[in-house]
């Protein structure tokens, strides 16, 4: 992935895979990100647990805002992951399905 410029905003994002696992990443660009994904092009997890829509994304101020948020967010059940992925607005959570 190319280098965000430090002034571009980042965001934190929480994929739902076909099976049903969570995946916390995070990106200054969404759509990209996604399509890598969902491509096989992202990471390892997603290669194993085909994504199949992104539930929610907070952006960050910076890249190191987004990375402490990931930390955190790694560290909760799915079910408390969930739960804070429907308090974020839903205005970033785009792209919602996976391409064909």
């Amino acid at each position: 992935m190319a280098s965000a410029p430090s002034n571009q905003a980042w965001f934190v994002y929480l994929l739902e895979c076909e099976n049903g696992r969570l995946y916390t990443g995070i990106t200054p660009d969404l759509a990209e990100r996604f399509r890598k994904h969902a491509t096989g092009k992202g990471a390892m997890f997603t290669r194993l647990n085909k994504p199949s829509r992104i539930i929610a994304a907070k952006p960050c101020a910076d890249r190191s805002e987004a990375s402490k948020l990931e930390r955190t967010i790694k560290g909760l059940t799915p079910v408390q992951k969930r739960w804070m992925a429907q308090q974020w607005p839903m205005q970033h959570a785009l792209p919602c399905n996976a391409p064909q």
